[in-house]
């Protein structure tokens, strides 16, 4: 298996980059993974392809304002400086102090006692470079305020680079989208640093509606990070490490599943986070663990799923771990025919794009 096994053409104009002015109004791809056929629906048609007795399991993180510019506070320099934070390592240095340390991700190497300006009272001091952009710095918060709501103030909804935005110099008024499109209606645990972007799609009434008509809907959590979307440099896949991402299974969740199982249901994943973290605790008899934990499963090709019978999900971008993943669910041959298709037919791509039903 080689890395270019995983690549696809795509034209620039096909990326979204804003969402389209209702959540379930995006396109849907039904891929049926037995016959290899395709279906072309909209993203609402779940109310009739999710039938009575399926479970639906949603990754309810919620994503942190982690994208946050400053300016480097020893130098008196005007460049800019973009950190982006990753996960919270400690509380203060010191006892009683407000300082938190945490592992971000720093555009260049910022050497240790380098302190980046945020804006009054708002500042970082590195501690330590590690390896590739990661640093671990001191973020003290203006006074009276907390580091969490330093960050909810001063930073930004870390929407990915595909997704053109202007400088922070510039007022852009698609940042306001971004602050209520780039999370889930049901986002309530905050963590991740990027959204599970399968779940844009779903409305409140949407939910409901499956609800009522016998779907089950349960939710666990899983914070994005770094490890679902950094890029593998690795020309032989099996090489690539994913980063561990904090994951948290309710017991409500494996027992939904058993009896989901037992009447006959199927289990649906919505996102490759959820199946990422369902798959990491599942037994060979496809019951899952529940727990706290850190997920690093990498699935692709050759990958045996236990717990997950379809998945709902948008298009990956080429040579990523995602596009692996949806590969060993439905075969990559079939994937990349499917994404083919779908540029072919004007499907819009990546975050802010449209679905995929894999079943």
């Amino acid at each position: 298996m080689r890395l270019e096994d995983f690549d696809y053409e795509l034209p620039s104009d096909r990326i979204a980059q804003e969402p389209l002015s209702r959540r379930d109004a995006s396109r849907l791809m039904v891929l049926d993974r037995s016959a290899g056929a395709l279906d072309h629906r909209s993203f609402t048609d779940l109310e009739t392809l999710i039938p009575p007795g399926d479970l639906l399991v949603l990754n309810d993180t919620r994503v942190l304002r982690a994208r946050l510019w400053g300016r480097r506070a020893d130098e008196g320099t005007s460049a800019r400086v973009e950190m982006l934070l990753v996960e919270r390592a400690s509380a203060g240095e010191e006892p009683g102090s407000a300082a938190q340390v945490w592992r971000v991700m720093l555009r260049g190497s910022r050497r240790p006692g380098e302190t980046i300006d945020f804006g009054p009272g708002f500042l970082a001091r590195v501690l330590a470079k590690e390896e590739g952009a990661f640093h671990r710095v001191a973020l003290t918060p203006p006074a009276g305020l907390s580091v969490e709501q330093a960050v909810e103030r001063r930073g930004a909804m870390p929407v990915p680079p595909y997704i053109h935005r202007g400088s922070p110099d510039e007022a852009d008024p698609r940042a306001a989208i971004d602050d209520e499109r780039y999370q889930t209606v049901f986002a309530s645990s905050p963590g991740a640093i990027a959204a599970p972007t399968a779940g844009l799609h779903f409305t409140p009434e949407l939910l409901d509606t499956l609800a009522a008509r016998g779907v089950g809907i349960e939710r666990l959590t899983l914070h994005v990070g770094p490890g679902t979307f950094l890029p593998v440099r690795d020309d032989t896949p099996e090489e690539h490490r994913l980063l561990p991402e904090a994951f948290a299974i309710p017991e409500q969740v494996p027992a939904a599943i058993a009896r989901t199982r037992a009447a006959g249901g199927r289990i649906i994943a919505v996102g490759t986070t959820v199946t990422r973290a369902l798959e990491s605790q599942a037994a060979p008899g496809g019951s899952v663990t529940p727990g706290t934990g850190r997920c690093d499963l990498f699935i692709r090709p050759g990958y045996r799923f236990r717990v997950v019978d379809a998945l709902i999900t948008n298009f990956h971008l080429p040579r990523s771990t995602l596009l692996m993943l949806v590969s060993a669910f439905a075969g990559r041959e079939r994937i990349l025919a499917a994404y083919a298709e779908a540029v072919r037919l004007g499907y819009r791509f990546y975050s802010y794009g449209d679905a995929m039903l894999i079943r």
